[in-house]
């Protein structure tokens, strides 16, 4: 039995009656696969935890009453046990509490906190804390294997099949090709000379075998590519799907609108690579974009919204008092009403010595998949926008060090202020202010780094892994000259469309509505907009009040008709 639990949880209190309920309460309900200790003070610990080598995955530290220190202990032991989840535990009324909760669950020196149960199999509890375990279980990886691949580990195209499927939350284990246990598995499948990487489909009954396959036949073999019904006109295409475009489908799916929502890659958009975000409204203690994103495309589904993956729009036009949109699959779709969520791609450093290591050494966006390879390394982190500053947290949970770097003076302009404060209280964080990279070297693997000096000119080699973060380059590349978009590609909506010089310009008597593009009927949504405010909760909020918009749309065409 003892050899089978998974990781221990950790009561810490001199409330004597407070551990008694915490330990019984979680004995009972964890107690086969977690052992449960408890004491009185952290020097105990050690000894309770005894030499059986299981990891800690949880502390529930007392805080208040019988434990005014209570923070103080939980954040000495937690960076003895740092791969822990440290939890504080207050009795209910305990109000004077909050405040110092609410600082260190802002400076990321607390991840979670909840009430003593009241009553056996409080089942609020019991909600908080298994949300404790599965955020534990994600980080750590393994369980099981929906998806193995095998193949290059520092190949850009296996991270970009590893981004994929974790960002679709589809459960991926990953072998290196050149180490014995990768180098077994591809023994044993029915390849010859494989072409790396290798997915192998092992929920399955078959268990197909793809060599280096394109995302279409990824698609194809997970059973995605559903024709779509050329005589079928739909109310609504989405044309992407973060946040933008998923706050569109899930409302509306929800008010009976016949919804296609069409994605390339995976749901969510640079928002579902972030490993935290700590500002969206009713989580308090933050949510991981990847969580929040797979939650709404959930939604989306159960209302009936359509989802067309690993394709993307080539080509949008007018038709017959319609919308067409071209597919990269060479098929086509009408519908009565077009919302562009494309959103932006994160920018280019433009180095090309840098660009030949994209994949191994040089990863752009959070590139959630990678940080756990990032064990023992000096990690830098270029840019000073939120996106730049949660990739900086989660990296630092691994990282030996993690360094921003950034071109203004501070980010103070650029970051939320929670952000800043978080980073600041990391001890293994540090932000290089007013310094560029120009320029790196290495074999297979990134090696060095040539780091400039902005106000000197004075230039630095030194090892270590670039993670790019540096603004939002908008995927309209397919729109060129269809829509009107401002002179970086943003598209132009509403009044803006009304400007001299406006190319397209707008082609009706009435004035656009408030996310209309120059195509009327189209819409546009999220960080593909021009003027659009970088932030989840507007995306989502915009992608909701483009179908108010759809709907007047449609009342004042039946009106006009009528």
């Amino acid at each position: 039995m003892a050899d089978e639990l998974r990781a221990t949880l950790v009561v810490l209190t001199r409330d004597d009656e407070a551990r008694a309920t915490l330990t019984a309460e979680l004995e009972r309900r964890y107690g086969r696969d977690y052992a449960v200790v408890s004491c009185s003070g952290a020097d105990d610990l050690p000894a309770r935890l005894g030499d059986r080598g299981l990891p800690v995955a949880a502390l529930f530290g007392g805080v208040g009453g019988e434990d005014p220190d209570g923070l103080a202990v939980l954040r000495a032991v937690h960076c003895d046990h740092p791969e822990a989840l440290a939890v504080a535990v207050v009795r209910w009324g305990a109000w004077d509490t909050a405040r110092p909760i609410f600082e260190a669950l802002a400076l990321g020196q607390l991840d979670r906190w909840f009430y003593v149960p009241e009553v056996v199999g409080d089942e609020e509890f019991h909600h908080a804390v298994t949300e404790v375990l599965d955020e534990w279980a994600a980080r750590q990886g393994g369980g099981f294997e929906a998806v193995r691949m095998i193949g290059d580990r520092w190949s850009e195209r296996a991270q970009h099949l590893r981004d994929t499927f974790t960002r679709n939350r589809i459960p991926l284990g990953f072998y290196d090709a050149s180490s014995p246990e990768g180098a077994a598995m591809l023994e044993g499948l029915p390849v010859e000379r494989p072409r790396l990487p290798v997915v192998q489909l092992r929920f399955r009954p078959e268990r197909p075998v793809l060599e280096d396959p394109s995302d279409l036949e990824i698609a194809d073999a997970f059973g995605l590519l559903t024709p779509l019904d050329p005589d079928v006109v739909f109310d609504v295409v989405v044309v992407g799907s973060g946040p933008a475009g998923l706050g569109a489908s899930v409302y509306a799916a929800s008010e009976g609108l016949r919804t296609l929502v069409l994605e390339p890659e995976a749901v969510g958009g640079q928002a579902g690579s972030s490993s935290l975000i700590r500002n969206y409204p009713g989580f308090p203690t933050g949510i991981s974009g990847n969580r929040l994103a797979f939650s709404a495309y959930q939604q989306a589904w159960a209302f009936g919204s359509t989802f067309h993956f690993m394709r993307s729009a080539d080509a949008i036009a007018a038709e017959d008092g319609l919308v067409r949109l071209t597919l990269s699959d060479g098929a086509a779709v009408r519908t009565r009403a077009a919302i562009v969520a494309t959103g932006a791609s994160w920018r280019r450093m433009g180095v090309p010595e840098l660009e030949a290591f994209t994949g191994r050494g040089v990863f752009y966006g959070a590139a959630v998949s990678e940080a756990p390879a990032m064990r023992g390394r000096h990690v830098f982190v270029v840019g000073g926008g939120n996106s730049a500053g949660q990739a900086a947290v989660h990296l630092a949970r691994y990282a030996d060090r993690v360094t921003i770097m950034i071109r203004r003076p501070s980010l103070a302009e650029t970051m939320s202020d929670y952000l800043i404060r978080e980073l600041e209280a990391l001890p293994n964080v540090d932000l290089r202010p007013r310094a560029q990279v120009v320029g790196g070297r290495g074999g297979d693997f990134l090696e060095t780094l040539t780091i400039r000096d902005l106000d000197t000119g004075a230039e630095t080699v030194e090892p270590g892994v670039l993670f790019v973060l540096i603004g939002s380059q908008p995927r309209t590349e397919w729109l060129a000259g269809t829509l009107a978009c401002d002179r970086w590609g943003f598209l132009l909506t509403g009044n803006q469309l009304l400007a001299d010089g406006v190319t397209p310009a707008w082609p009706l008597e009435r004035p656009p509505a408030m996310l209309e593009t120059s195509l009327p009927g189209v819409f546009a949504v999220g960080d593909v907009r021009s003027g659009s405010v970088k932030r989840v909760a507007s995306a989502v909020g915009e992608g909701a009040l483009a179908i108010t918009l759809v709907h007047a749309q449609r009342a004042a065409a039946a009106a006009a008709r009528g």
